[in-house]
C-alpha cells in the first residue's frame, strides 16, 4: 500500500493549506478560490477549522500506516464530491468547482494508487 500511503499526503496537504487560509485569511482564501458568494468572517473560518481537523485525523492515519482507513478516506471524499456538486447547484458560486477539482485529483490520486497497489 506504499502509493497509496503516499497519495494520502496530497489530501493532508490541500486540507492544511485550505484549513489555515480559510481559519486566518477568509475573505483572501475565498478570493483565492474564486468564490463570488457572500458567507461572512465565522463560517468560512469555522470551516477552516474544521479542515485542520481532517487534516489532523489523516496525518494520524498516515503517520500510524492505518490501511484499513484508506478506502474511508475515499468513500468520504466522494461523499463530498456529491456536496460540492448540490452545493453549486444551488448557489452557482464557482469557488465549489474549484474545491471540486482540487478534491477530486486527490481522488483520483488514491483511487488509482489504491488499485495499483491491491494487484498482485
Amino acid at each position: 500500500m506504499r502509493r497509496t500511503h503516499l497519495s494520502l499526503y496530497y489530501l493532508v496537504s490541500y486540507l492544511t493549506v485550505a484549513g489555515l487560509a480559510l481559519f486566518l485569511v477568509p475573505t483572501f482564501a475565498l478570493k483565492l478560490l474564486l468564490s463570488n458568494g457572500e458567507y461572512g468572517e465565522v463560517f468560512p473560518r469555522l470551516a477552516g477549522m474544521l479542515l485542520l481537523g481532517l487534516a489532523m485525523l489523516v496525518f494520524r492515519i498516515i503517520q500510524l500506516r492505518i490501511e484499513a482507513l484508506y478506502t474511508t478516506t475515499l468513500a468520504v471524499r466522494l461523499f463530498f464530491l456529491g456536496g460540492f456538486v448540490f452545493l453549486f447547484a444551488i448557489s452557482g458560486d464557482p469557488f465549489f468547482l474549484v474545491v471540486f477539482g482540487i478534491v477530486a485529483v486527490g481522488v483520483l490520486l488514491t483511487g488509482l494508487s489504491y488499485r495499483r497497489d491491491r494487484q498482485p
